[in-house]
């Protein structure tokens, strides 16, 4: 089975060969993103293996289509990039990974969160210049400070139970609590009522046309001042031109971000020797209180193993015409 794999990096490559040892599968490797214009590299191929940033539109899905590629398969959980319709119309499963390690994205909105609290960005840049003052280091302690965790699927939670470990209390706000949650001290309230009671507001739902701007310029006027927001789900869950007005207004106290609405221009590549000219973007770096990793939440070798394993597994499963795991439906 010959599968073309979109914006691979060599870590995935590894990944991905070692979980698929011995089986019949055909790997072609491609770095590029998948898009409309890219779909052709597909030929000859049964299968595409792509990522958070490919662009699956009706168009690219056409093309792979007509190039005789029967599956698509993420190497991610989220599958907003994806035309779920145009595929079902094509004929054509879409299988992701829906859990990797929940513990990978939740340690990480941790120590975004530990990170802006205690400015150790900063604090890691004096001592390096020989700056050894405290003064504008002043933090917080979490143990009992007040969390809105909103979206408490399997990161989610994950996120809510270390909190609790901090003695943090914790509001949480999803269509369908999780008993174990409630039961541990976790309360469920409307959005509402968890954006003015939390010093700490964290992101972990999906990206869907009802959740995309959920933080929007009304949502952040609800918010405590000098909130802090963080957001290690995706991009479009926040309205960024809104976040900066609040974070040059004091509104928003800190950001921490692992997601941005228009990464897929930016992120996964080395761009040091270039222009950014995303004026958006580098308006956020030019603040003291904002931090921003490049959607490396989900890296470590524990996902990586698992995003490997699970997709060969998709693979395997329709090679043989065995039902499909993950499969996602418009």
């Amino acid at each position: 089975m010959r599968v073309a794999a979109f914006s691979v990096k060599p870590y995935d490559r590894r990944s991905l060969t070692a979980a698929a040892a011995g089986l019949p599968i055909e790997w072609a490797w491609f770095e590029p993103r998948l898009s409309r214009e890219t779909a052709g590299l597909a030929a000859g191929a049964e299968a595409v293996n792509c990522f958070v940033n490919d662009q699956l539109d009706a168009a690219a899905l056409e093309t792979l289509a007509a190039l005789g590629v029967r599956l698509v398969t993420l190497r991610c959980a989220g599958f907003n990039q994806v035309d779920l319709a145009a595929a079902a119309r094509l004929g054509l499963p879409v299988v992701r990974v829906p859990e990797y390690s929940p513990h990978a994205v939740a340690e990480h909105t941790i120590g975004l969160v530990l990170m802006l609290d205690r400015r150790l960005h900063k604090a890691y840049n004096r001592v390096r210049e020989g700056n050894f003052s405290l003064e504008g280091l002043l933090g917080f302690d979490l143990f009992g400070r007040t969390v809105g965790v909103v979206g408490t699927g399997r990161i989610g939670r994950r996120v809510a139970e270390i909190l609790l470990g901090f003695g943090c209390t914790v509001l949480a706000h999803d269509p369908v609590p999780v008993p174990e949650l409630v039961a541990a001290g976790v309360r469920y309230v409307p959005l509402d009522e968890l954006l003015p009671a939390a010093d700490i507001v964290t992101l972990h739902c999906p990206l869907t046309p009802d959740t995309r701007h959920l933080i929007d310029a009304r949502a952040i006027a609800r918010m405590k001042p000098g909130v802090m927001l963080i957001n290690t789900s995706r991009g479009g869950l926040i309205d960024t031109p809104a976040v900066i007005a609040a974070l040059k207004s004091g509104r928003i106290g800190n950001l921490g971000l692992d997601v941005y609405e228009e990464e897929a221009d930016l992120f996964f590549a080395d761009r040091s020797d270039s222009i950014i000219d995303d004026d958006v973007f580098m308006r956020l770096l030019t603040f003291p209180n904002v931090v921003i990793t490049a959607h490396q939440a989900f890296f470590t070798r524990n996902a990586l193993d698992a995003i490997a394993a699970q997709t060969v597994r998709n693979l395997v499963h329709f090679q043989r015409g065995e039902p499909l795991e993950a499969v996602v439906r418009a």
